[in-house]
Order: C-alpha cells, then sequence, then structure tokens
C-alpha cells in the first residue's frame, strides 16, 4: 500500500539521519475507504493525488506548529504492507481525518518511493497559510481562502537519491 507522510524539511532531516520516518504511530495519508466514498472516483491516480493533497494539509499543520521550519510541505510517498496502515473506523466519515491512517511499526526512509516538496516560489504563499490555519480551522471564511492559496502551489516531484540535498535547504 502507498502511503504519504506528512513532514516538514527539519522532519526530513530527521528521517534521513535515523533511516525512518517518525514516531510510532506514524501518522499518514493513504487510499481508504472513506477517501474513496469522499472523492467518488475510481481512478487509482486521482484517489493517490488526493491522499497526497490530505498529507500536504497535514504538513502544512506541521509547519504552523513549528515556527522554526522552512516554510515548504513536506510529504514522503513509501509502501508499506497493506495491514501495516489501518484507518480508525470511528473517524472514517470526519472530513478532517479523510484519507488518515496509523503504522504501528515504524516506516524505514529506505521504503520511500518519493519525496514530494513545495518549490521555493510556494514559500510566501505556505507561511501565510500556516499562520491562517487555526482561524479558517475556527470557520474565518478570508481565513480559509489563505489555506487554500498554498493548495494551488504543487508539490515538486524527488527521487529518494535527492534527499541530502533537499535537507540542504533547511535553515
Amino acid at each position: 500500500m502507498r502511503v504519504y507522510v506528512p513532514l516538514t524539511l527539519p522532519g526530513l532531516a530527521e528521517a534521513y539521519k535515523g533511516g525512518e520516518l517518525g514516531a510510532e504511530p506514524l501518522v499518514a495519508y493513504a487510499v481508504t475507504p472513506a477517501l474513496r466514498e469522499w472523492y467518488l472516483s475510481d481512478d487509482i491516480e486521482e484517489l493517490e493525488y488526493a491522499a497526497l493533497n490530505r498529507a500536504a494539509l497535514a504538513s502544512l499543520r506541521l509547519l504552523a506548529a513549528d515556527s522554526g521550519a522552512v516554510r515548504r510541505r513536506v510529504v514522503v510517498a513509501a509502501d508499506v504492507p497493506d495491514r501495516a496502515a489501518v484507518a480508525d473506523p470511528d473517524r472514517g466519515l470526519d472530513p478532517s481525518a479523510l484519507g488518515e491512517v496509523r503504522i504501528a511499526g515504524g516506516v524505514a526512509l529506505a521504503k520511500a518511493a518519493a519525496v514530494h516538496v513545495d518549490s521555493g516560489d510556494a514559500e510566501a504563499d505556505v507561511a501565510a497559510a500556516a499562520e491562517a490555519l487555526a482561524a479558517a480551522d475556527g470557520g474565518d471564511d478570508d481565513a480559509q481562502f489563505v489555506v487554500d492559496g498554498a493548495e494551488d502551489h504543487e508539490l515538486l516531484w524527488y527521487a529518494t537519491q535527492e534527499i541530502p540535498n533537499l535537507v540542504g535547504l533547511r535553515g
């Protein structure tokens, strides 16, 4: 199963140094039954793109909590055994949990298939979105517009061999 793990550049640097993607249980995003029902598509590529975008929003939340991190969303795509990623059935249709899975065992960075990161051009919009996130969560439509502005930026695809260069981006 392909999962999408939200990180920040400092989080990616830690994963690179330690060889593991985060602490257990690891929160990631995947094509879950609830995501399929919400997205109304049978196209696996579209569904995986939706899961990637859910992870990008989770990365934005990590950035909002870490004022020192470079304002770029980071998502690592990794392959794990199907049974390793479990969706919480009680939160299945909760809009904030669509596509969310928990992975009990650690995920080795060696299982990563690719890394997706914002370009430098996105930093200002991502910074503004991180600042506006709490207000958007509270129902502020103007703040939600700012958060949506970050989603206008496509994450760039990087091969796992490029991780050392990516972690050099963090300040």
